[in-house]
Order: C-alpha cells, then structure tokens, then sequence
C-alpha cells in the first residue's frame, strides 16, 4: 500500500518509520500491542488487540474529563508513570506480555522512559 508522503522531511522520516514498524508488529489476544502517541504536551499509551480490533487498557497524562495532569514533573518524567500507570491496568486485566509499537518515534526520550515504566510496572515487552 503506497503511501504519499507530504511535508517536512521529519514528518517524512516519522511516517516512513510507522509504516516499516507497523509491517512487522501486530497485537493479538495472547500478545496485544502496546501503542505509544505523543503530542508536544503529553503522551498516551494503548493496548489493542488487532486481531479483535479493540483497545484493551490505555492510560496518558491527562485524566478522561478533569484534564488534570496524571503525573507531575517533566514530560520524560510523567512519560515513566504513566508507563506504569498502563502496566498496571493491565495487569489487573490479564495482560502481562505486550508487543511494543513505538508508533515512529524515536527509541530515546519519553518513548523510552514509556517503555521502562511498563517494565517498571511488571510489563514484558
């Protein structure tokens, strides 16, 4: 499936990345897949089960309908507990093992710190 690309060569970069990444990693029910988005202020955590097409647990930094911060600090900061905050929600569900979807971002920063606070939580990835 073709994409076109248009805009700036780091939106380039980023999509080219989603697309390489999104080949090669799909959730099922035994292994769900842990989807990351960023935005500039906050970060948002996921699990979906493609098979089903559902979204599992999710947890961010800001609360559903108060739009309080979850987590205070700086952003790689709130990313780690709210890496933790996703780890334990679905814990409670079930889920201990998950695939890891970075969703093209970097490995570093507050994808990474993401990623540690749900091995922090008690998460396999």
């Amino acid at each position: 499936m073709p994409v076109k690309v248009l805009g700036k060569s780091k939106e380039k970069a980023k999509l080219r990345r989603h697309l390489r990444i999104r080949k090669k990693v799909s959730g099922n029910a035994e292994r769900p897949r842990l989807v990351v988005t960023r935005s500039l202020k906050h970060i948002v955590a996921q699990i979906v089960d493609d098979e089903r097409g559902v979204v599992l647990v999710s947890a961010s930094t800001i609360a559903n309908s108060d739009k309080t911060l979850v987590a205070k600090g700086t952003k790689v900061d709130q990313a780690l507990e709210v890496g933790k905050l996703v780890a334990k929600k679905a814990l409670d569900a079930g889920i201990k093992r998950v695939v890891f979807d970075r969703g093209g971002n970097k490995y570093h920063g507050r994808t990474a710190a993401l990623a540690n606070g749900a091995r922090q939580g008690g998460l396999e990835l």
